[in-house]
Formats: C-alpha cells, structure tokens, sequence
C-alpha cells in the first residue's frame, strides 16, 4: 500500500508534536548547591491537563500530613503530595485569602488567612474547615481608616496574631488569640521605619526570639525585607534589591522570597542569596497575571506570589495567574 505526501506529512507531523511534547514535560533543575531543585511536571492539575484552581492571588501552606493547601480567588484547593485534589473548601468565606499560614493547637490544625478584598483575616480548621475566628478592622484602634484591605497574617507561640493592612494604611495590626485588639505599628512611606506595600510577612524563627520578617514590597530602595520585634519596634533592614518580595517562608535556618517579577530567592541565617529558582528574563512576562497556561514554560515563574516547604524540604511554590499555577519543586539530595 503506497502512503501519500500528505499523509506522510501528517505523521511526520504528529511524531515531531508528541517529541516536542515529551520534551516538554522532562523536569527542570534550577537553584544551586544546597538549594537545588527538579520541577515535578505537570503537578496538581487534572488527569486533562487543565488547571484545578482558576485564578490564584494568594498563598500556600503544608499541613502535618503533606497535604497541600492553596488559595485560589475561588477559595481554598487541598493536594495530595502527588498533587491530586482530595479536598475543597469554597465559597464567599473562603475566596479571596491573599495570604495564609498553618499553625497545630492542641490535636487540630488551623489556618490563619488575610482576605484582602473582604477586609477581613480569618482562622479555621484546616480538615473540617470550620471558621472558628475573623478579624475585621479592630475600631479600639482608635483610627479612622478609609480602607482596610490586609495582605498578610502570622502567629506567634502564645496564639498572639499579626494582620498586615497591606494594600492601605500600611499598619500592622496585633491581636491576641480570641481576636481582641492589642495595638498596631508602622505607617505608609519610604521613611526607614515606614513601610510601602507591607504586601508579606512571617514570624522568622532563625532567631532567639523569634522576629517578625516583613516583605516591604514597594518600598525605596527597592524590594526590601525588614524585621520587627514582636513589640513593634523596628530592628534593622534585612536585605535590599530582591523586586517586589510578596511573601516568606521560613524553615530551619533558610527562608524562601517569591519576587512578583517571577522567582523565588532563599536566603540563609546571615540572609545571603544562596540560590535562585526559575528566574524569568523575560521582563514583560514577570509580573504577568496574564499569562494563559498553554504558555505557561516549565522551570520559568511568572507573577511568583507564595511558597512553602515541606518536611522533606521540598517547595511549592504559587504564581499570580489568570489560570491557576502551583509548581512543586523536589529537592535534589
């Protein structure tokens, strides 16, 4: 039997697609030394290929038993370690969370949450889901804010909460563990001790005691990282120079920086850049919500917004994105 010209065409074709595929999905190795890492292709998304989230503007956690959580504008989606959704929790009470971090009291986990657009943080219970506390604006402040729009919430160890007035006042408000206002510190600008987008924030436990680790975004000089004590009070500039830092995320004496320009930087205890991860040259498409997932490239963030490790010191890591990207990073031993 004699194949035409077109046929053959067509299954050179399709032979050169599915090797251009294949290719497609090999992993990626970025960072560098200690710090080195393989993509996991094609992680959290469905058996079709497509997205499990829909848009993402927010953050992601680990919980004790590996499972995945991260906050889509839809709500929050729950991974498997091998990135299959095994839960949901979605809806107006939990759309929107911006930032979030996960905290074990006493036989539960909870999840600590800022929702920006709902001007308000929240905790709940991170299996069942239940809304067990909300932080709106603390009127006891005595301020009169004409918004209130938080970016950012940590925990310390006597169940005291920060919530970070991010994308307003600026103010990082303090509250104990049943809600009640304490006090607030910091204001808008680019003094030393004013912040300018206070857009991310953590409690750093690489020190004795522990600090709170702030990712002044905006502010001039560029992309810096400050540190608070938990009393307010301002300690020192941490590091200059890393673009638009969203978010932190500490494990033992490391901590990872998404940069909104797409890429992530992990600093050590003397808060050195000692690897860098899927850094995008491409500078129209860092800082991109918009960028579709079939142009999604394996290895290269785009809008970088969160990041977490797990146990074993694997990373995932969160893109601002129109479709929904999480990426899971492996750790090369």
């Amino acid at each position: 039997m004699q194949i035409s010209k077109y046929t053959t065409s067509i299954i050179l074709f399709l032979i050169l697609s599915l090797t251009l595929s294949v290719q497609a999905v090999e992993p990626v190795r970025m960072g560098s030394g200690y710090m080195t890492f393989d993509t996991v292709p094609g992680w959290g998304l469905r058996p079709d290929g497509s997205s499990s989230l829909g848009a993402t503007h927010g953050g992601v956690v680990v919980d004790g038993m590996g499972n995945v959580y991260t906050s889509a504008n839809k709500g929050v989606v729950v991974f498997s370690a091998d990135g299959k959704v095994i839960k949901e929790h979605l809806g107006d009470k939990y759309s929107n969370i911006h930032d979030m971090e996960i905290r074990v009291e006493g036989d539960h986990e909870f999840i600590y949450g800022a929702r920006n657009a709902n001007a308000e943080g929240i905790k709940f219970n991170a299996h069942s889901g239940e809304i067990v506390l909300t932080l709106p604006f603390p009127k006891e402040s005595g301020l009169d804010l004409k918004k209130f729009s938080p970016t950012a919430i940590t925990v310390i160890a006597n169940g005291d909460i920060f919530l970070s007035d991010g994308y307003a006042s600026n103010y990082i408000f303090r509250f104990d563990k049943t809600g009640k206002y304490l006090m607030h510190f910091g204001e808008k600008g680019n003094g030393l001790k004013q912040f300018n987008t206070a857009h991310g924030m953590t409690l750093d436990t690489r020190y004795d005691p522990p600090r709170l680790l702030v990712c002044d975004r905006n502010h001039t000089p560029k992309g810096r990282l400050v540190h608070y004590s938990l009393e307010g009070e301002f300690i020192s500039v941490v590091i200059t120079g890393l673009g638009m830092p969203t978010s932190a995320a500490v494990q033992g004496d490391f901590v990872s920086v998404p940069d909104l320009h797409g890429r992530v930087v992990i600093l050590d205890k003397s808060n050195t850049i000692i690897s860098v991860l899927g850094h995008n040259i491409d500078r129209g498409a860092g800082r991109s919500f918009n960028i579709p997932q079939d142009k999604w490239v394996e290895g290269v963030f785009s809008g970088t917004h969160g990041s977490y490790w797990d146990a074993d010191g694997n990373l995932y890591v969160q893109d601002w994105n129109v479709a929904g990207r999480i990426i899971k990073l492996v750790r090369v031993k």
